[in-house]
């Protein structure tokens, strides 16, 4: 079955096809059926491929791709217990996220479109991760990028969506551009970009150490654009404005995890650029802390957990930064569980509430929607870190490298746990508890979500529960790190191994949830037993609560720095160089042609006479030049 791997990838793309081209021939029944189907088929051949893998990678070749001068680059794919991990997590999840949107997007008259567009994104996505060379992946990377815009600007008629597709475009551009000189790179140095070759010439010291760390910073760049890490983060939150699957399927569990994939493909390089390595755990770390405070005062349901994707994803830099290679992998794994689970679990609020997003006019729906409600709370409870949920083991195994790493960056760590467990909790209580504050025809309409939604959610709350037994830290019983360890191929000497329970991690975990624990009971003193609300108007905030609730002003001081300066720059040389030298130089031929065209039209008067004698006149020059 390995050997026919490449079906995980074409059939998504076969769904695409018969979506775009059905288009509106195709019933709304036909459609899902089409759409979760070509996904669910790509699950199953994902999970025999898992179930027969051995110890060594297998090469697919599908075809020779091309041949130029000394590169050449075959379309092939390898399958290795890291890609296979990834298939499970695009197909399984993008399966559920597809039945999902059947039952939310069912009223939208894009309904086709927007199936064939989360098609399209799932087969680039598996395209990224099943490539054997860092072109294949390139181009995987672009298609979720073109599809990312394409679905964060699903509702184009509004501007505002489309505004923040095209930021979230354009930001992604500037780390592709690092990325693409990281492979320019890559290939200057080693002469090739198929994995293997590369990665065995880096552990046959092939290339110095400063090489190295400038190919890892070019890499690492290509995954802050992909995976929102200061300072190309600003694009994410803005995302939230496609539809809800897509901000679960997209921006929770598949495409913002492309750079952890990268980097831990790329591992072997990582671990021999000591500097590089250091840069990724700085960054993540302060991503996690500074997301982590920007979500204490959103008030936008999608908006606060958009700022907890950011901050995770800063978890997971860490981990790879401070060589929790597999820790960061596993908090993958457990995020995409939780993660996609409290996004569709907003979606199912959303669509009670009748499109409303404004978690202070929310309050008392526990018992109108009770499956949302407790699926929620599960989510909840296991990105807090709380055992013995999915997210306190993989967090733990995180912080616990981190403190082996660094002390200060593990006291950080802890920090922003805390504040993760606070502002989820604040988001769950204003929620779920209290009495309700929406209005009466909300209140009215109040239901739960149909069965297409509301499996989904219980599916992956089974998985946010139980998720963290393939990572329990005692030995040979961490079972992802022993699955992953050959994945990570010539780099796996250098992999950290997986912690045993002692007395001494136990008192490290033991503070972890202490401190979520001591945030938990503060959110619901606050917002719970208090009843006390976020204020309406910026008027009433204080001086720091009015910074942090403005995200500190990134976007207006990008929008000053950089938008406006290329603005005013444009149109100076619209004015001083595009109409007086470029359209100068058009405009010239142009009226150079029309005066010419003016002067020889005299020669064609359509007079017998005149081309008579203009025929011989050119008769006898011919006689004459041949004369003399």
């Amino acid at each position: 079955m390995i050997q026919f791997a490449w079906l995980v990838p074409l059939l998504p793309l076969l769904g695409f096809l018969i979506l775009s081209w059905g288009g509106k021939k195709l019933s709304k029944g036909i459609v899902p059926i089409i759409g979760a189907g070509s996904i669910l088929a790509s699950f199953a051949i994902a999970l025999l491929i898992f179930l027969q893998l051995g110890d060594e990678p297998v090469q697919v070749k599908v075809f020779e791709w091309f041949a130029a001068g000394k590169l050449n680059v075959d379309f092939a794919f390898m399958i290795d217990q890291l890609s296979v991990i990834f298939l499970l997590i695009i197909t399984g999840i993008g399966f559920l996220i597809h039945v999902y949107s059947a039952g939310y997007m069912h009223d939208d008259e894009g309904f086709t479109r927007f199936f064939s567009y989360l098609n399209l994104f799932v087969f680039f996505m598996l395209l990224l991760v099943m490539g054997n060379n860092f072109l294949i992946m390139f181009v995987g990377w672009e298609g979720v990028g073109l599809c990312s815009y394409l679905l964060i600007g699903f509702w184009y008629k509004n501007n505002e969506y489309n505004n923040a597709a095209k930021k979230a475009f354009i930001m992604n551009r500037i780390g592709d551009l690092g990325f693409l000189l990281g492979i320019l790179m890559i290939y200057v140095t080693f002469g090739t970009l198929d994995y293997t070759k590369v990665f065995e010439m880096v552990k046959a010291n092939a290339a110095n150490k400063d090489m190295l760390n400038v190919i890892g910073l070019l890499l690492f760049i290509g995954a802050c654009g992909k995976s929102a890490q200061i300072p190309l983060y600003t694009w994410l939150p803005d995302a939230m404005a496609g539809p809800t699957p897509v901000s679960a399927l997209i921006h929770a569990a598949t495409m913002v995890t492309s750079g952890i994939y990268m980097i831990s493909r790329a591992a072997v390089i990582f671990v021999n650029a000591p500097v590089a390595s250091e840069v990724i755990a700085i960054v993540g770390l302060l991503t996690a802390l500074f997301a982590a405070t920007i979500g204490l005062f959103q008030n936008d349901i999608k908006k606060v957990l958009a700022y907890s994707t950011v901050s995770q994803l800063g978890y997971m830099f860490l981990g790879l930064g401070v060589g929790a290679y597999t820790g960061a992998v596993f908090h993958v794994t457990t995020h995409a569980f939780f993660k996609a689970l409290l996004f569709l679990g907003a979606g199912s609020v959303i669509h009670a509430m009748s499109g409303e997003q404004d978690i202070r006019k929310m309050g008392g729906l526990k018992k109108a929607l009770p499956i949302t409600h407790l699926t929620f709370l599960i989510a909840t409870i296991a990105i807090s870190g709380i055992p013995p949920f999915s997210g306190f083991f993989s967090k733990d195994e995180i912080l616990a490298h981190a403190y082996e790493h660094n002390k200060l960056y593990w006291f950080l760590g802890i920090i922003g746990s805390m504040l993760t467990a606070f502002y989820m909790f604040r988001l769950y209580f204003l929620t779920f508890g209290g009495s309700f504050r929406g209005t009466a025809d909300q209140k009215h309409h109040l239901h739960e979500s149909p069965k297409s939604m509301t499996i989904p959610l219980i599916v992956l709350a089974v998985l946010s529960v139980v998720g963290g037994v393939m990572g329990i830290p005692n030995g040979h019983m961490h079972v992802l790190h022993y699955f992953l360890k050959p994945g990570f191929g010539p780099a796996e000497a250098w992999i950290s191994n997986p912690h045993h329970f002692n007395m001494h991690e136990l008192f490290l975990m033991s503070i972890a949830v202490a401190a979520a624990g001591v945030a938990i009971y503060i959110a619901y003193m606050i917002y719970r037993k208090n009843n006390i609300l976020p204020v309406d108007s910026e008027d009433d905030m204080t001086a720091p609560q009015r910074v942090i609730y403005n995200k500190y002003y990134v976007d207006e001081l990008y929008d000053a720095i950089i938008r406006k300066p290329f603005d005013k720059l444009s149109d100076l040389a619209y004015r001083f160089f595009e109409i007086p030298v470029v359209d100068g130089i058009v405009n010239g031929v142009g009226n150079a042609a029309k005066q010419i065209g003016g002067i020889v039209k005299y020669a064609q008067s359509g007079s017998i006479g005149l081309y008579l004698f203009s025929m011989v006149v050119a008769i006898i020059l011919f006689i004459v030049t041949k004369l003399y």
